[in-house]
């Protein structure tokens, strides 16, 4: 009798049984689908992109399509390995930036070829020192940041004009063509893809184990979104901003020596370009100005664009200085768009 009792009032107190959902269409799968791809940042630099790339090619009737895309990826590359290295100087939080990157990659290559001197059997030699040219600047860049207590920006921009100084000494105005081995390499492709792109897409993907799967990615997003907390949580604030300025410095005459190589010899204004560029494929990227949030797929899809939309005004005759106001006004669509997902999120 009290076992009947207990089962009505459980019944009671269950209350009425949860109707059945109905099932979700696809169609609202699929939006949703496209509303969690469009929220992330850099969905809109590849939409830039793709979209440049088709008013090019129909303004061209569909000529040179294989070609505009083989020369997208081979000089995007060149913005994407420096980009690389900026991104993680920028994760690490406002005020962090590397301006010495265009005088590190001039000296570098340049140092680098001198050594070699068109032998072949001075590649790996050359490759070395153009490394040790990158660890040795951005040794000096942090010293000054950290030593002297200046600020990132001043710091890294005094130390261009002692390294572009030091290059202008030792190239003379010469041009030292590399070794042929490495000039066809840099030059070819392998199965269609650039090699200079394939090198860029392992570092990409070094960069992102780096970021997403080691100890080292948690520290500088930690830093990035609060220095003091991540300081006293008992991360290694110093040790690791240095690693990243050593980073940046490292991947900067890497690029160096690999855009001689692809040109056919130093030139002194050879990195000039890149100072804003590898800011701005970080910035359109999708990685946060204010630091603590990075964007590797970003890098590459705002390289491209970058590449692609001089080329699409080149192709419709534009003059420089319209190119230039049409370029800036479409970066700041692209990062308003971008910036507009971010804060919907």
């Amino acid at each position: 009798m009290a076992d009947r009792s207990a089962r009505r009032h459980s019944h009671r107190g269950a209350g009425p049984a949860p109707l059945p959902q109905p099932p979700r269409k696809e169609g609202e799968k699929a939006m949703n689908g496209l509303a969690l791809l469009t929220s992330r940042p850099w969905i809109w630099s590849f939409i830039a992109t793709v979209a440049v790339w088709i008013i090019t090619i129909l303004f061209t009737g569909g000529a040179g399509a294989h070609g505009l895309s083989h020369a997208a990826f081979t000089f995007a590359s060149f913005s994407v390995i420096v980009g690389l290295g900026q991104m993680f100087v920028i994760t690490l939080g406002p005020g962090n930036i590397d301006l010495s990157v265009p005088a590190n990659m001039t000296l570098a290559a340049t140092l680098a070829l001198k050594l070699m001197d068109s032998q072949e059997g001075m590649i790996l030699a050359g490759l070395a020192v153009a490394l040790l040219i990158g660890l040795a600047v951005g040794i000096c860049n942090y010293a000054l940041i950290k030593l002297l207590r200046i600020p990132p920006i001043i710091a890294t921009l005094s130390m261009s004009f002692l390294i572009q100084s030091t290059a202008i000494w030792s190239n003379r105005g010469l041009r030292v063509k590399p070794p042929e081995s490495l000039a066809q390499f840099t030059t070819a492709s392998t199965f269609g893809i650039p090699n200079v792109a394939i090198v860029a897409l392992i570092l990409s993907v070094i960069g992102w184990v780096l970021l997403k799967k080691s100890i080292y990615g948690r520290w500088i997003s930690a830093i990035g979104q609060n220095p003091f907390a991540a300081r006293m949580a008992g991360i290694p604030v110093d040790g690791t901003r240095f690693v990243t300025y050593l980073l940046c410095a490292v991947l900067a005459s890497l690029c160096g020596f690999l855009l001689a190589c692809f040109s056919g010899g130093a030139a002194l204004n050879m990195g000039a370009e890149y100072l804003l560029m590898s800011i701005a494929v970080v910035i359109i990227g999708g990685t946060a100005v204010a630091g603590g949030d990075s964007n590797i797929p970003g890098i590459w899809g705002a390289a491209l664009f970058m590449f692609l939309i001089v080329s699409m005004l080149n192709t419709y005759g534009f003059g420089a200085g319209v190119r230039l106001v049409l370029t800036g006004l479409t970066i700041i669509a692209v990062i308003i768009l971008a910036s507009g997902r971010r804060a919907a999120r």
